[in-house]
């Protein structure tokens, strides 16, 4: 747990804002009026069934999906509707996906470089630094020098991880990073997340990994039918479910 002067500390103000989000696709009401509140270092740790908007609301904060109602914040800052200044604030948002996205043509170690180069201006000598440190927190530093197909799932989803930390961001949003992964692969890429949160990154996790959820999430929010129905910490969430949609989505799980 957090000391109380770092727990004060994040109280200056939430790093991410949503107030009234709403989001339609023609009928379908994706987002139903969310209201949330991420700390700074703060894992939160999104659960629902499918179809229940957990992806979405994730998309919505660097706006890679529009709103209809409401707005969004980012350290106090509201997310521009484009340009530069949406630019600038997204390099403050870090992204991980579950398709890892990574440039085919390029090294492990130049995908890493790119966003601080590019984007943030950095010499090339010091974003290689800065590169090959990521990598081996992540685990891939030997492999700096191969393409992303010469990788697993697993590691190149670790690169990803890399890429986005590559960029200093404020905030990590993971959509459900470890679901197109082989089994064996999953608890690297989980292994990873666990340590960013224990290093203090503030973390906003869609995932349908009970195991993460209980081990390094703050609070568990649980989605359904574009509502958030009921946030807890994990363990009251796992033990005691408030909501029948809770309950039943547990009760699946536990049955499979």
């Amino acid at each position: 747990m957090k000391s109380e002067q770092e727990a004060s500390a994040s109280h200056a103000g939430p790093i991410v804002e949503l107030s009234g989000v709403n989001k339609h696709y023609g009928d379908l009401h994706v987002l139903q009026n969310i209201n949330l509140e991420v700390s700074k270092g703060e894992v939160v740790v999104i659960l629902g069934p499918s179809g229940s908007g957990k992806s979405t609301l994730c998309r919505t904060i660097n706006r890679l999906e529009t709103i209809d109602e409401g707005s969004i914040a980012i350290d106090g800052k509201k997310l521009p509707e484009e340009g530069k200044a949406l630019a600038k604030l997204r390099a403050d948002v870090g992204m991980v996906f579950q398709s890892f996205n990574l440039f085919a043509h390029k090294t492990i170690l130049e995908n890493v470089t790119l966003g601080p180069i590019k984007v943030k201006g950095m010499k090339k000598a010091e974003a290689d630094k800065l590169a090959m440190s990521l990598l081996e927190r992540v685990g891939v530093a030997n492999q700096s020098h191969k393409l992303p197909a010469q990788l697993s799932g697993g590691q190149q989803q670790r690169v990803a991880i890399a890429r986005a930390l590559a960029m200093r961001p404020k905030v990590m949003l993971f959509d459900e990073p470890t679901s197109a992964l082989d089994p064996e692969m999953i608890n690297e890429v989980l292994d990873t997340m666990v340590g960013l949160a224990h290093e203090g990154m503030t973390m906003l996790v869609v995932t349908h990994e009970m195991g993460f959820a209980r081990k390094a999430a703050d609070r568990v929010i649980f989605m359904a039918d574009g509502q958030i129905v009921e946030q807890s910490s994990p363990e009251d969430f796992f033990t005691n479910p408030q909501s029948d949609r809770a309950k039943d989505f547990l009760g699946k799980l536990i049955t499979h």
